[in-house]
């Protein structure tokens, strides 16, 4: 993408928050770059230069803004195509990927050679892929100091540093001073809770996406309630995990969801804020979809495809929701986190996390059967944890559309409904349908599945926005 300036210009006059995060402006008068929403004055046309991303100011030698933070503007959505593998490699890198492991395990993670994904990341980002992940942890980084008052080597191990003489040297290169500095005092007792901010572009049908995962609650491993979603967590770092929980609320004056979580987290902090991301779809542009399926969003303007913090999570939660009716789902996944999901302590209604796909693989399906999963259904999330484990299947955004849905078509016990939701919540598919979903065809006063698919039609991309509007008037579990 290319960048008009009298347009970002007028953007940034504007204040406009639907180009938030598509754009960076270098003030060539100060050395700062900021959001194109910041509130401080607006400096003159000639001083400006735009940016697509962080790292190309950064690159040119700009620092970000104190007031603004650059590092809680919104990301980018994935549809456009052209650039998809460059994003879906964005992403990972965002999620803390490169912190271990290097650039052919990313290559080879989104499908093509290290040589292609070196030239096509430099093409649509305009910096190479070690300055993008350089700035990442920088920000991180950032983000850390001023949020936190954890010690400055925790900082720099968190954010994806090897070392802290690493991180001290890049950060005085880049911003001019030493971390340390960047706190006016030192607090020597670190709380055991910490709190982040994420933002997204307004709208944000909050209520509504919080009554979504409230019907389709895990009881134990997730609570909604008084306006926050809770959830167990348990992430692996090779051969360590790292349980805890998170709570998250919305400032809907800031623009910005909070994220809770206890200081055990903050080694897999970027998973954790990666999760968040996807659970509440931050990186929706509600302007253009909202305008999009026009009168099925009226009145409920900003809502969200509740994504995936587990995308193995989310397939379970699919086969499950095959057998019988959706408001049994929950019953039984809960059942199936009490006995086989790690233990959370310090946390009263969060007692259990979604056991891990390594743990479905090796459990016999007589096991799973007592839960209430039939043996067919058993067998196909069985046959979809060793698919993972080997490789073969990737439940994540970044992983490649039509190779995956094929993969999923593949595998015995999967109804087409099941593969779409997946693709839904799972993979971040914006134009996902399951055609055959019986409670679709009820509000919408369609029977068959044909004259289904061509009212759906005039909400192409958006189909899964569309479709969360309609099971919003269903109040039926999903």
């Amino acid at each position: 993408m290319k960048l008009d300036p009298d347009t970002c210009y007028q953007t940034l006059l504007a204040r406009d928050r639907r180009f938030d995060g598509w754009f960076f402006v270098g003030v060539s008068s100060t050395g700062i770059y900021c959001r194109p929403v910041c509130p401080v004055r607006t400096p003159k046309r000639q001083n400006c230069h735009f940016f697509l991303s962080a790292a190309v100011a950064e690159k040119a030698g700009f620092r970000p803004c104190l007031r603004c933070r650059p590092e809680l503007a919104p990301g980018h959505g994935l549809l456009d195509v052209s650039a998809q593998l460059a994003r879906s490699a964005a992403t990972l890198i965002e999620e803390g990927f490169l912190n271990t492991a290097g650039i052919p395990e990313l290559a080879a993670r989104v499908g093509v050679t290290d040589r292609h994904l070196r030239r096509i990341f430099d093409t649509e980002y305009g910096v190479s892929i070690v300055e993008f992940a350089q700035t990442q942890r920088l920000l991180m980084a950032k983000r850390l100091l001023t949020d936190t008052c954890l010690p400055v080597t925790q900082v720099a191990l968190a954010a994806g540093f090897g070392s802290v003489r690493r991180f001290n040297d890049l950060f005085l290169h880049k911003y001019g001073l030493n971390p340390r500095r960047f706190r006016k005092t030192i607090d020597t007792n670190v709380p055991d809770i910490v709190s982040f901010a994420l933002g997204y572009r307004p709208p944000f049908c909050w209520s509504e996406v919080l009554a979504f995962l409230k019907r389709a609650q895990i009881d134990g491993v997730e609570k909604v309630g008084d306006g926050c979603y809770e959830r167990a967590v348990e992430i692996k770092r090779g051969e360590r995990s790292f349980v805890g929980w998170i709570s998250v609320t919305n400032d809907s004056r800031r623009f910005m969801v909070n994220v809770t979580m206890p200081t055990t987290l903050i080694p897999v902090l970027t998973e954790v804020l990666a999760g968040v991301r996807r659970t509440f779809d931050l990186s929706a542009r509600p302007d253009l979809i909202d305008t999009h399926l026009g009168d099925l969003a009226a009145g409920y303007p900003g809502m969200r495809v509740p994504g995936a913090f587990n995308g193995f999570e989310i397939a379970v939660r699919a086969v499950v929701g095959q057998q019988r009716s959706l408001s049994d789902t929950p019953a039984i996944l809960s059942r199936v986190a009490e006995r086989f999901g790690t233990e959370v302590t310090a946390h009263d209604a969060l007692t259990r996390t979604f056991p891990s796909v390594v743990l479905f693989s090796r459990l016999p399906l007589s096991a799973l059967e007592e839960t209430g999963i039939t043996r067919a259904h058993a067998e196909a999330i069985v046959a979809l944890a060793d698919e993972i484990l080997t490789g073969r299947l990737m439940l994540e955004p970044a992983a490649p559309l039509e190779s995956t849905l094929h993969a999923l078509r593949r595998i015995r016990g999967l109804s087409e409904w099941a593969v779409q939701y997946i693709a839904m919540r799972a993979l971040g598919w914006p134009n996902a349908f399951p055609e055959d979903d019986a409670v679709l065809k009820e509000p919408l006063c369609h029977s068959s599945v044909g004259e289904l698919s061509r009212r759906a039609s005039q909400w192409q991309p958006w189909r899964a926005y569309a479709m969360l509007h309609v099971w919003r008037r269903s109040k039926k579990a999903r």
